[in-house]
Formats: C-alpha cells, structure tokens, sequence
C-alpha cells in the first residue's frame, strides 16, 4: 500500500548538507566484467529471437549500479537479488501479497514430523537455453552452496537445517540429504523440523543453476549473457558494465504467456541525481535512488512512492579490533546517538528512528508482531530520550577507562557516498566528539566498499539488512559466529546458544523465547548499532501498470505491462 510522505520540518535545513550520489543504502553493488567466454551452453539461439534489441515493449529501470554479483549462489545484496529474481525461479516464489506460492514445484508436501519436504516440479520446465530442467539440477544447486570452494555467504542460513549440511560444508557434497527418485520429485530431509522452510524453498540463494554451464565457465559464466543461463520469466540478452543490463521474455519459461513485456532495461546508475534528470526526460520510467534533497518537493507527488520494508540500517564496529572488542565501549558509542535526529531530520522522516534490532512487520513464531513482543514491549534504547542516554554514554566509557575519551584512538568509519551514508557519517563525528572521541570518514569507491567490510578491513562501517524473508532468525543468523554474512565479527557463546535452542524448538512458544533471548543479547552487548528501520522510496510512472514492491525490499517487473 501507498503511503503518503510526511516531511518533517526541520528537513529543509538538511537539504544543503546532503549529498546525493549514490545506490541503495541497502544493497550491494560492484564493478562486473562482462568478458565472454567460450561455451557449449548458452543462450545464443535464444538471443538471435530477441526482440527488445529490435523495439518492442521494453521497460527501463534504475535500482542500482553494477550489481557485484548475479550468481543466485553468492550474491547477498538486495540490487543482485532484484535482478536475479527476475532471471531466475526457485521451487517455491513469493505473490503480490507476500505469501508463498507455487513456482518450479507445481504442488508440495511435508511428513507428519515435518522433517521430509517433497516438490513435485510442473510438465515441461526448460532453461532458457531450452533444454530440460530436471529435479536433478536443484540437486546440485543446493549441493553447491554448500561447496566450500564456492563460499556462498548464505550458505548456513539457507541449508543449516538440512540433514547432512555439517559434513557438506566440509567437503562431502554427498552427504547433503537432498534427492530426485525421479526427473520431476525433488526430496530434502531435514535434522530439525523448520516451520519456515517453505520460504527457504523461495530464496534465491537456492535458485537452480544449470551444472553443464558453470563446470565449462567456471565463475565467469554470471557475468556474460551467453553464459548466464537462467530458468525465470526473464533471461539475460545484453549487459554493458556502467550502462545497462537488459532482461528479455524468456519464451521457454513455463508461464510465459503472463510476461507482457518484452524487456526489462536495468539502467546501472549509482549518481541519484543522474537518475533523477533520467526519469525526468523519460529516459527511466522507475528509480530507486531518489536524491534526498528533492525529496521535500516530492510530498503529495502520486509518483512518489514510500513504503516500509522489513529491515534496519545499523552501524557495525568490528568486534575484533581494540577497542570495540570491549562491549562496554560498543554500548557508550550506541547511546551517544540521537536516533530521532538522525531518522526524523538528517534523513527527513523516509526512514524510523530504531531502539532495537528488530522493527515492525517480523514474524513472530508465538503470533503477532516480534517488535511489539521484544524486551517486555520496550525498545531497548529509549530513543525519545537522548539527553539521558547521552549522559549515561559519558558515563559508560568512563568506567571503560575512557573519561572524556582520554586514550581513546583516533577511529575510522568507512561508507561509501551515497543517499544519506556521508550525512549519517558526518553526524557520527559530532556525536561521538561529544565523549571525546574522533572520528575520521573513509569514504570509499562503491567496488570496494563491501569487499572491504566482508573481509574485515575496517574498523567501524555503515551496514544494514533487509528481511529475506519474515521469520526472524533471517536477521539474527547474520550475527551467528560461523556465518559468512556476518561483517561485524560479532561471537558471543549466549547468542549462539540461543540461536541454536531456536532451530530446534518445535513448540511456537519456546522457539519465540529462545529467539527473543538472541535479540536481548546482542542488544546488550551492542553486537550492532541499530539506527533507523527502513522504508524504500522511489518515482515510478503511473504508466507502470502489474508491478508490485514487497515487503522484502524488491521491485517485481516480470509481469508489469505500460499502458498506452
């Protein structure tokens, strides 16, 4: 649902101190090559068919930069997955309205204990190479995230409930307990029942990938349209690194008949503004990346669009480097922050002020809303009240060995320049200078950003995370010691403990507790710096008529249609 923008009335002091360059505040984008390799796979027959090269109806769009990876197995950054969701189908997809849906697996269904899950794949599916797709190849795509040599950062979060996952991960593939008896039954047994796994079943990350295709072309086979092979309603048919990547209909997709379009054009900008005169001209009819300081014009527009998604911007601070090793220190840097200036001002009311890990929309397991249920109904940090938290911040570092910040080093917070990143960086330096702490702005190139955050080459960094889907370990299991997405290195023993109590709990109640007692821990420990939820805003003309936003931070193209 549309919700009308309500500007704040201090925004208009911000306007000149923002900049406006930039790609989602949640995603991750990067430089791709575009290379062509040699195959004996691809989608050379398909593309001499195309039509989008020739005219027809082709719609254009900006949600990003070159994305850093569209290989369903390693991309863990929302722009990626936008485009891989449209390239590619799971067993199972997500509708308009947020439910699971029926997608490679025509029909589905679980034994009695919960620990079997059986798909029953529709007649017919073919790559858009068109040759047949078979249960066989989602055996070895969920087998491949587990590869080690692969890495898939999502690799835990996605298949750690599967029978055989411990051993797959260590090299024994074989062991991951997922079967075909036949071309069109695919099997997975778990080792605990996961009341959530048919959403599991819809996440990209498990995306078939077809086996013939990467053994020949190794990683380079996602980043050429002869090579990328895909199964969804779109298919890759050009990509020009710093331009565009064009999706057209792919005629051997099983519903092919509900793609309208013959294209879908993603126009790769990360400069908000260079997207703005596009959508101006007509060039773009969406955008993503509004540039903030047109934002306070924009209220009433019925082309403006702000809906809240399920996820929070957060600030992590590398548990591994002196001094935020020290959870003390972690607390006092987290309470110096005026979250209600931060969401209501510097980033003009588009997103919400965070006291918590966890904002409204999450699931939780015992019903209702998991915020609502957090922490006895309470944030943990009383936002509205900043001058007392301020004061017990100074406080706090002082009883660390830190009065006034005395021998505290010289920090570095590492962004990259985009939307309200710099601005939000910038605010940091005046808050934490109020305990007598520096701090220096690393602002570095979008490429590099997240390279550098994964590899732990920081020592504080902008970063957020955006629901996959709504059960609330999705965004606990990013705080998990072992967990590739885990940026932070935050390792606490409790969380853990709790985080695993909450796998195996089959009672509602008890799985709840155990996941409520993961949020009570990191939150006391300050294992991240939550500091607003998020909503997306974006333009998009009223001509776009069949798209959907969901809740999960994603724009649905593939059955939208422009009207004359």
């Amino acid at each position: 649902m549309k919700k009308k923008f309500l500007a704040v009335a201090l925004a208009m002091t911000m306007v000149a101190g923002l900049t406006a360059c930039g790609s989602s505040s949640n995603g991750t984008t990067a430089e791709n090559g575009s290379t062509t390799t040699e195959t004996t796979t691809g989608n050379q027959d398909a593309q001499a068919e195309d039509t989008a090269a020739t005219g027809g109806k082709v719609l254009s769009v900006q949600i990003g930069p070159d994305p850093e990876t569209i290989d369903p197995a390693l991309n863990s950054a929302v722009d990626g997955g936008n485009m891989i969701l449209h390239a590619f189908e799971c067993l199972l997809t997500v509708d308009q309205d947020g439910n699971i849906a029926p997608g490679q697996a025509e029909t589905w269904e679980t034994s009695e204990d919960g620990l079997t899950w059986t798909f029953h794949l529709r007649d017919g599916l073919k790559w858009s190479d068109g040759t047949d797709l078979t249960a066989n190849d989602f055996v070895y795509s969920w087998k491949r995230v587990c590869d080690p040599l692969v890495a898939a950062p999502y690799a835990e979060t996605v298949l750690s409930m599967v029978k055989g996952y411990e051993e797959a991960i260590n090299g024994d593939l074989d062991a991951l307990a997922v079967s075909a008896p036949d071309d069109k039954t695919f099997v997975v047994e778990l080792s605990a029942a996961c009341p959530y796994f048919d959403s599991i079943a819809a996440f990209a990350t498990l995306s078939p990938v077809q086996q013939a295709t990467i053994e020949t072309n190794g990683d380079a086979w996602a980043t050429a349209p002869e090579t990328y092979v895909s199964n969804g309603p779109l298919y890759v048919t050009e990509w020009v690194p710093g331009s565009h990547i064009t999706f057209s209909k792919n005629p051997n997709y099983w519903n092919a008949d509900a793609v309208k379009l013959d294209a879908v054009k993603f126009v790769l900008m990360e400069d908000s503004n260079a997207a703005y005169s596009a959508y101006q001209t007509g060039d773009v009819s969406m955008i993503k990346d509004v540039p903030t300081e047109e934002i306070p014009s924009l209220e009433g527009n019925e082309e403006f669009h702000v809906e809240p998604i399920i996820g929070t911007y957060y600030v992590n601070l590398n548990a591994e480097v002196a001094p935020f090793d020290n959870a003390e220190v972690r607390k006092a840097l987290s309470l110096a922050i005026d979250r209600e200036y931060v969401a209501g001002t510097l980033m003009q009311g588009t997103y919400t002020a965070a006291g918590s890990l966890f904002g409204p929309g999450w699931s939780d397991p015992a019903g209702g809303d998991f915020s609502e249920n957090a922490n006895g109904g309470k944030p943990y940090i009383d936002t509205a009240n900043f001058d007392a938290n301020l004061e017990q911040a100074k406080q706090i570092l002082a009883d660390a060995g830190y009065p006034n910040g005395e021998g505290f080093p010289t920090i570095t917070y590492t962004t990259n320049d985009t939307a309200y990143h710099k601005v939000v960086a910038e605010y940091l330096q005046q808050a934490w200078a109020e305990l007598g702490v520096t701090l220096e702005v690393n602002i570095v190139e979008w490429s590099s950003f997240t390279p550098m955050r994964r590899s732990g080459d920081y020592e504080v960094a902008r970063n957020g995370w955006v629901g996959d889907y709504s059960d609330p370990s999705n965004m606990l299991n990013v705080f998990y010691s072992t967990n590739g997405n885990n940026d932070g290195n935050y390792v606490s023993a409790d969380f853990d403990a709790a985080f695993d109590a909450a796998a195996i709990a089959l009672d509602p109640a008890e799985r709840s507790a155990a996941l409520h007692t993961a949020e009570d821990t990191i939150m006391n420990d300050a294992g991240c710096i939550p500091i607003a939820y998020y909503n997306d805003f974006w333009l998009q003309s009223s001509n776009i008529t069949g798209m959907w936003h969901s809740a999960y931070g994603y724009w649905y193209f593939m059955y939208a249609d422009i009207a004359e």
